[in-house]
């Protein structure tokens, strides 16, 4: 949707839980020498001034990577996240954070590729200044999720896609399962990470089913889930009281990683009486 901006969000439980996830898995895939290729459908402006208008409107980040910042307890995933997130700021105080762009390319090698697609005109402005001329890594102003099919399989047999569309209009729900099909079938063997955010439409409490039932007819490692709860909707039932990361062909390092991390950050960043997480994973 061209409305949104994900800069009112920024470094939020949800960016906590995404991000911790995308960079166990990069870490993983860099353990070999061979290049691999990251598409990332929806990549945002990059990086993201906490100090700015957005974020400081709803002030999101101040429950979430703020919390996080002075703590030196963290378990290794979520540390070594929010050690990329100071490098960010030049190891000094919290003032900028680095979107799934930024941490892709703090990570990126020589033999690596980024390719990262973005609708929003401006988003995609800011994006392109960011890390448009960086070399192994292509910006473009195209739908992440059409674009995907080009990208894969890369040459090298080695990807991870990321998605992680705002969901403001339902339809992303059915593009979201779409493009996790597509994605494997044009490569079985590819770690597609998909975020979700936990809200009380229908949509949204199915998608997690038809993903695990996708990735286990179509993925050739299964398929993991990471649920971190927060916190409770309105008394309407509005709002987003936590979120998930569901990936298939997880790999077999990331389970591992996330077991001593849901229940630190379920603890950190969770409401006293509403927090929750979980673990589940299949197959692999």
């Amino acid at each position: 949707m061209l409305a949104y901006r994900h800069a009112f969000h920024a470094g939020n439980h949800a960016d906590v839980l995404k991000h911790t996830a995308f960079v166990a898995v990069l870490r993983h895939m860099a353990q070999k020498e061979k290049g691999f290729r990251i598409v990332d459908t929806h990549a945002g402006a990059g990086g993201y001034s906490l100090e700015g208008h957005y974020a400081q409107q709803g002030g999101e980040f101040e429950a979430g990577i703020a919390r996080l910042w002075d703590r030196s307890d963290a378990p290794p995933a979520v540390a070594d996240y929010v050690g990329l997130v100071r490098q960010f700021n030049g190891g000094g105080k919290l003032q900028q954070y680095p979107g799934s762009p930024a941490l892709a390319q703090l990570l990126l090698r020589p033999q690596d590729q980024l390719r990262l697609f973005e609708m929003h005109p401006t988003d995609h402005k800011i994006l392109a200044s960011f890390l448009g001329e960086q070399p192994g890594i292509e910006v473009a102003m195209k739908d992440g999720f059409a674009s995907m099919k080009g990208q894969l399989p890369p040459t090298t047999r080695r990807g991870v896609v990321l998605m992680d569309p705002s969901y403001e209009i339902k339809t992303d729900y059915a593009k979201v399962l779409a493009a996790l099909r597509e994605a494997l079938t044009r490569f079985p063997e590819a770690v597609v990470m998909v975020w979700l955010p936990q809200v009380r439409i229908l949509e949204a409490q199915t998608l997690p089913q038809r993903l695990k039932a996708t990735a286990d007819a179509q993925a050739k490692k299964g398929w993991l889930l990471a649920t971190l709860t927060v916190g409770t909707t309105d008394e309407k039932g509005y709002g987003m009281f936590g979120s998930q990361m569901f990936v298939a062909n997880p790999p077999h390092t990331l389970r591992e990683a996330l077991q001593p991390a849901m229940p630190w950050l379920a603890e950190v960043l969770g409401e006293p009486g509403a927090a929750a997480h979980k673990l589940e994973s299949h197959g692999g």
